[in-house]
C-alpha cells in the first residue's frame, strides 16, 4: 500500500520510527534558544544522520552542521550543504578525502588536539596549496579528548597550524551526568568559560581564534550567558530519549525516536513478555542505569504513544526482548501479536541499529528517511 495509507500497524517489525511533530518541536525550542542567546547554531548530525532530520534542524534549508564522520561530510555535502565542522580528532590518512571536500568549495573545518595533527595538517596544507581550517580541542571536563586550557600545548599546536588555526571548540560531555537544573548551568557557564579562555590565550599570543565552539544537549538548553562564543553544537536534541529525560533535559512525552515491536511470547512463570525487540533493534545501551530511576533497555507504549504503566524493556538478547513490570504493578495482559513502542535510552545508539525511520505524522507513516552510513 501507498505509505501514506500506511499505520505503524502495516510493516513488518521491529523498526524505528520518528514522529514527525515531536521532532519539529525538539527542533525549534533550541533554535529559538539560540537565536535568544546570540549564538549560531551548529547541530551535529550524528544522532539522526539523516539529511530531512537535519533539513528539520535549520528551518527546512542548508546551514551550519557538526558531524562524526567523513562519510556524513560527503552525503551532507552533496545534499547542499557547505558548511561543515568534523568534529572528531583528524588522523592525518583522513586528509586527503578532506582536501577534496575542500577543492569542491565545501568548507570543512578539522578538530585536533596534539603537536603531532598540527603538523601533519600544516605539511598537508603546504603540498596541497590549499588552508584546512582547524579547531584545537579543549578540554573542560576531564569527559574525554582535548588539551587542557592552560597548557602550553595549545600555544605550540596553535603556532604549528599557522594560517590554517581556526580557533577552538570545546565539550562538556560531563553534563551528561548534571542531574539538576543548577548543575546543568554551572557546566555550561564551565564549558564557555574554558572556550572563551583558552581562544583568547591564542589572541595574546597574536593567533587567530575567530570560532568559539561549544555545546552538548544538556549544556545548549541550560546555558543562559554565551558572551564570547561564536557557535552551540548540538544533536541529541532532536529526537531526544531516556537519558535526557531522567536529567530533567526533556519529557518523555517529548521522545521523538522509538521502535515498534511485536509481542512473540510469554514466560508467566518469570514474569515475561517476550518480543522480537531485542539489542539489534534497541541497542545494548544502559544509559539511565545510573541514574535516580533505571529504564532498562527502554520504557514501553502503545502505538499511540501513551506509557504501558510499569512496563520495562529488562533484558536484550539479538532477536528477543524481555518485559517486565516494575514492583507494585501488574503484569498487562499483552496477547501475542500486539504491537508495542518501545523509547530508547540513548537515541543515537538507537539509531544506529537501523538503515532508516518510518515517519509518522497524524496516525499515518508519510515518509522513510535514509540513515548515512560508513565512515
Amino acid at each position: 500500500m501507498p505509505p501514506s495509507e500506511e499505520t505503524l500497524a502495516d510493516p513488518d517489525t521491529p523498526f524505528a520510527v520518528v514522529e514527525l511533530s515531536r521532532a519539529r518541536r525538539n527542533a525549534e525550542r533550541l533554535a529559538q534558544r539560540t537565536r535568544a542567546l546570540g549564538v549560531s547554531l551548529r547541530p551535529h548530525t550524528k544522532t539522526a544522520k539523516a539529511l530531512p532530520a537535519t533539513a528539520l534542524m535549520h528551518g527546512g534549508k542548508p546551514g551550519p552542521i557538526t558531524v562524526s564522520t567523513l562519510a556524513e561530510a560527503e552525503a551532507f555535502a552533496d545534499g547542499g550543504y557547505t558548511d561543515i565542522t568534523y568534529a572528531v580528532g583528524v588522523d592525518p590518512h583522513k586528509l586527503p578525502r578532506v582536501l577534496t571536500l575542500l577543492r569542491r568549495g565545501i568548507t570543512v573545518r578539522v578538530l585536533l588536539d596534539s603537536v603531532a595533527q598540527a603538523s601533519a595538517i600544516s605539511a598537508a596544507a603546504r603540498e596541497a596549496g590549499v588552508r584546512i581550517p582547524s579547531l584545537i580541542e579543549v578540554d573542560c571536563d576531564g569527559h574525554r579528548g582535548g588539551v587542557l586550557p592552560e597548557d602550553p600545548a595549545l600555544l605550540t599546536i596553535g603556532r604549528q597550524l599557522h594560517d590554517c588555526l581556526d580557533g577552538v571548540l570545546v565539550h562538556a560531555g560531563e553534563s551528561y551526568f548534571a542531574t539538576t537544573p543548577a548543575a546543568q548551568r554551572e557546566a555550561a557557564a564551565h564549558e564557555r568559560e574554558v572556550a572563551v579562555a583558552a581562544a583568547q590565550r591564542l589572541r595574546d599570543e597574536g593567533l587567530y581564534a575567530g570560532t568559539v565552539s561549544v555545546g552538548s544537549t544538556p549544556t545548549a538548553h541550560a546555558a543562559d550567558d554565551l558572551t564570547g562564543v561564536t557557535e552551540v553544537r548540538a544533536g541529541n536534541y532532536v529526537f531526544f530519549d531516556l537519558v535526557m529525560a531522567g536529567l530533567g533535559v526533556c519529557r518523555t512525552e517529548d521522545l521523538a525516536l522509538s521502535v515498534v515491536v511485536t509481542v512473540i511470547g510469554h514466560r508467566p512463570e518469570h514474569g515475561w513478555i517476550l518480543t522480537d525487540g531485542g539489542w539489534m533493534a534497541l541497542s545494548r545501551d544502559r544509559g539511565t542505569a545510573n541514574q535516580a530511576v533505571d529504564q532498562g533497555y527502554g520504557l514501553v507504549a502503545d502505538l499511540d504513544g501513551a506509557l504501558v504503566p510499569g512496563l520495562v524493556v529488562t533484558g536484550a538478547s539479538q532477536e528477543h526482548g524481555i518485559l517486565t513490570a516494575r514492583e507494585g504493578h501488574p503484569l498487562p495482559d499483552l496477547p501475542i501479536g500486539t504491537r508495542l513502542r518501545i523509547l530508547p535510552n540513548h537515541a543515537c545508539a538507537t539509531a544506529a541499529q537501523h538503515s532508516g525511520y518510518r515517519i509518522l505524522e497524524n496516525g499515518r507513516l508519510v515518509d522513510t528517511w535514509q540513515r548515512i552510513s560508513g565512515w
